[in-house]
């Protein structure tokens, strides 16, 4: 499981709501934590309020404050302030994968501008497009506290053999925490088909219908299968009929999940809405955390 957390912070509390998932998950897999803050070029006086850290020693000073405040005095925990000034900070994360060699990376996602796209698409999709490490993506609370478990891992599944790597990695993390997985395919239905597959399915209304039911029978299949496989762990499996991104928010609501776990190409911006991406969908949509796996 984990062995090296990696956190970026950029000195606002919004950015702070991922210390305490770092901290669970580090006393859970016996993980070592870094905590990273990256100079940035040219960087605004504040950020989210909160005095912008753009000098070496007042980063590594809050870093240390930090590591004190919510860490035990038993774990694990470094403190690193790259110095160098950064004008792409998603690219400097990712450039201390090879540094710093951490195997998760835990990131609240907020954006300056407050952009929707910014907020939920840009920096941490750029993180996992660009590099190659798990990236558990979570939202600032809106009450300001911010708290993490594990109890309940949703895992969507779409049958396509480069996304398994997701359950590979929530099935090692429910080992870990103790959580239950709730497996989930979403299958389409004829309404909710997108470009050619939407034209076939008006020019052959039948055809499609037969091969949607045939979609839903093999789904059924392919979590069984999996099932049978999870010797060990707690886990359940769904089919729903529906537009995936928007079954998957849906269930994890209802579900109550802790964590969704997806296998993503890391597809951001104009390109994640060109090829359709359902991570991106997700991604922009579920308030639920999100652990993006990289289907390399």
């Amino acid at each position: 499981m984990f062995k090296h957390i990696l956190v970026p912070l950029d000195g606002s509390a919004p950015a702070e709501a991922a210390l305490p998932a770092a901290a669970f998950l580090a006393a859970r897999c016996g993980a070592r934590v870094t905590l990273l803050h990256i100079i940035e070029r040219d960087a605004p006086a504040t950020v989210h309020g909160a005095r912008h850290l753009r000098q070496r020693d007042e980063a590594a000073a809050y870093l240390e404050e930090l590591r004190a405040r919510v860490f035990p005095s038993t774990a694990a925990v470094a403190c690193h302030v790259h110095e160098a000034a950064m004008a792409d900070v998603a690219r400097g994360i990712v450039e201390h994968e090879g540094e710093l060699a951490p195997d998760l990376i835990v990131m609240c996602a907020h954006g300056r501008r407050g952009l929707h796209e910014q907020l939920f698409g840009h920096i941490a999709q750029q993180v996992v497009g660009l590099g190659r490490v798990p990236v558990l993506l979570l939202r600032p609370p809106a009450d300001g506290t911010a708290a993490f478990d594990c109890r309940t891992i949703l895992v969507p599944e779409d049958g396509q053999p480069e996304h398994e790597i997701g359950l590979q990695v929530a099935t090692e993390l429910a080992r870990a925490t103790g959580a239950k997985l709730e497996l989930l395919f979403v299958v389409p239905t004829a309404a909710t088909l997108s470009g050619c597959d939407a034209v076939s399915s008006q020019l052959l209304p039948s055809a499609t219908r037969v091969m949607l039911d045939l979609a839903e029978r093999g789904a059924r299949e392919h979590l069984h299968q999996h099932l049978v496989a999870l010797a060990g762990v707690s886990a359940h499996a769904s089919v729903l009929r529906g537009e995936p991104a928007q079954e998957v928010v849906a269930a994890a609501e209802t579900m109550n999940a802790d964590l969704v776990v997806l296998a993503t190409h890391g597809k951001a911006g104009s390109e994640a809405f060109w090829s359709g991406s359902i991570a991106a969908k997700i991604i922009r949509d579920c308030p639920r955390p999100l652990l993006l796996v990289p289907a390399k």
